[in-house]
């Protein structure tokens, strides 16, 4: 099982991600901001992948700085962004390589299904 970094700003969404992807048996670490996931991605935690919004708040555009910096610290890191906004081509291009990709609102069921296509590539 992974140990997956969930980087949500809204508290709901946060937990609930949290109890969905733990119900499949997989260690959760949880950030409200990029500060604090940063703080944890320089620990020696082990972290094997990284679920960010794009958007939080206090950082524009926060799920895109923090994944590249993440990718920096942990070059092995998977990363799978989410929201609730439309993504256009010119913003994939800020996707760091090999990233995924969870339209907001989104299921348990795409949830599940992204979670492991991600932790398969």
């Amino acid at each position: 099982m992974a140990v997956i970094l969930i980087v949500e700003d809204d508290g709901f969404l946060r937990e609930d991600a949290e109890m969905m992807i733990q119900d499949w048996g997989h260690e959760i670490l949880s950030a409200s901001d990029v500060d604090a996931a940063l703080l944890l991605l320089r620990s020696p935690q082990q972290i094997d992948a990284l679920f960010t919004d794009i958007y939080l708040k206090k950082a524009v555009l926060g799920g895109f700085e923090l994944a590249h910096e993440a990718i920096k610290l942990r070059l092995n890191l998977r990363v799978l962004y989410t929201t609730g906004n439309t993504i256009n081509e010119k913003m994939k291009t800020l996707f760091v390589d090999g990233a995924h990709f969870l339209q907001k609102p989104y299921t348990r069921f795409q949830l599940q299904n992204s979670v492991e296509v991600l932790l398969a590539a």
